[in-house]
């Protein structure tokens, strides 16, 4: 079974563990759970508007207590990525779990692990030579296993086509030692998208393949009974969901400079930053440095098609104001250089070192990836025991995330 840290603190020998500060220390990575519970509701909402579940994609969040907050009032179960996240949702009581990348058969082994623990994991194929492999393990290990057909709606990555002739040769090779229950289609050309527009007419085609290829299972005789479908542009901006059993979306839950560029949230629905400190000074190439560089940025450049170049990260005061248009502009291991978008000289005296700063990230899973875990960020009134604070503070929680595959 895979191994995970419920504590950064388990990633380091006995003798050498430190104690958890009660604040953070730069740069970590901070969440805004008001703006997060609104992403949620938000999407919740618009689903539930349109009579679909959602089946929330964990890969982003890594945590039981967000992904508590995710599948609140849901019908479904959940999504996963890596095995490693199914062993941990597993492990804090959600049992119901679609592995949502194409089996390797190698981890097929692994999968009977789970299995016999009582997880209810569903798999995802899309090739023949996977299908056998299904069958062998079922009739090895006498679990009818649960798939899905990865269906590609826009030939952006996996799957098959609707129309593909291997959907009757993978409906032959599994026979009934495994049940095919449906089909799985993610529209990752939503990324691509140039206009909000552009992105319903999406969801659309995304809706579409995976009712063309659900029908081709239930005329070969099967029942077919999930059509699951997602991605949070798609998800966030699709305008009819008739047909589709469920709704998979994850990033949606912080949301980032990718999703604002797509216009499915504004930076101000950014729940998700990296706090920095400034620690130098350098006039002569207008640059402030931070202590946060890629490593706790990640090297994700990705943005919209049509969105403005923001480098590796937008930059933020502690207050999440927007400071003279800002950005990381480059990023070694440990120092990110901090400029102006528009060229324009930096008022250095604005910046003091040691002055925090918030990095929002161009790719949320990429950039929470880098971290052990969150800071959950309240701000509290005092109360009588807080005579020595007066006015409103800051709260922390740390909320660890699962790691590996």
């Amino acid at each position: 079974m895979a191994y995970f840290p419920a504590d950064p603190r388990l990633l380091l020998s006995d003798m050498a563990r430190p104690v958890l500060p009660d604040a953070p220390i730069t740069p970590c990575l901070v969440v805004e759970p008001t703006r997060m519970k609104r992403n949620i509701d938000r999407l919740a909402g618009h689903l539930d508007h349109h009579g679909v579940t959602l089946r929330p994609h964990l890969k982003t969040c890594k945590n039981i207590d967000i992904a508590k907050l995710l599948l609140a009032g849901q019908a479904g179960g959940a999504t996963v990525s890596t095995l490693a996240e199914a062993d941990y949702f597993h492990a804090h009581g959600i049992s119901d779990l679609l592995y949502a990348v194409g089996i390797a058969p190698g981890k097929l082994p692994a999968v009977i692990e789970r299995l016999n623990a009582g997880m209810q994991l569903s798999l995802i194929l899309d090739h023949v030579d996977t299908a056998r492999a299904c069958a062998q393990a079922a009739r090895q290990s006498g679990h009818r296993l649960k798939l899905l057909l990865e269906i590609d709606a826009d030939g952006q990555r996996a799957g098959l086509r609707p129309n593909s002739p291997m959907i009757s040769a993978i409906v032959d090779a599994l026979g009934s030692d495994c049940e095919l229950a449906g089909v799985m289609v993610h529209a990752g050309g939503s990324y691509a998208c140039t206009s909000t527009a552009d992105i319903t007419a999406m969801a659309e085609t995304e809706r579409l393949a995976a009712l063309d290829a659900v029908g081709r299972l239930r005329a070969l005789g099967l029942e077919a009974p999930v059509v699951s479908v997602g991605s949070t542009p798609t998800a966030s901006l699709g305008q009819c969901f008739d047909g589709i059993t469920e709704v998979r979306a994850g990033v949606h839950v912080f949301q980032d400079l990718v999703m604002a560029g797509l216009g499915v949230c504004s930076v101000d629905d950014i729940a998700l930053s990296v706090m920095t400190e400034v620690i130098g000074h350098r006039p002569e190439h207008n640059r402030l440095i931070i202590d946060a560089g890629w490593m706790a940025l990640s090297r994700d450049l990705g943005r919209a098609p049509d969105a403005p170049d923001l480098g590796y990260g937008l930059v933020c005061d502690d207050q999440w104001a927007s400071r003279e248009s800002l950005v990381v502009a480059a990023c070694n291991q440990e120092h990110g250089l901090v400029s102006t978008r528009d060229g324009k000289a930096l008022d250095f005296a604005r910046y003091p070192i040691g002055t925090v700063l918030r990095v929002l990230p161009n790719h949320a899973c990429a950039t929470a990836a880098q971290h052990a875990g969150y800071w959950l960020e309240n701000e509290c009134s005092p109360t009588a025991n807080d005579a020595n604070r007066p006015g409103r503070f800051t709260e922390w929680r740390w909320l660890p995330r699962c790691h590996g595959w």
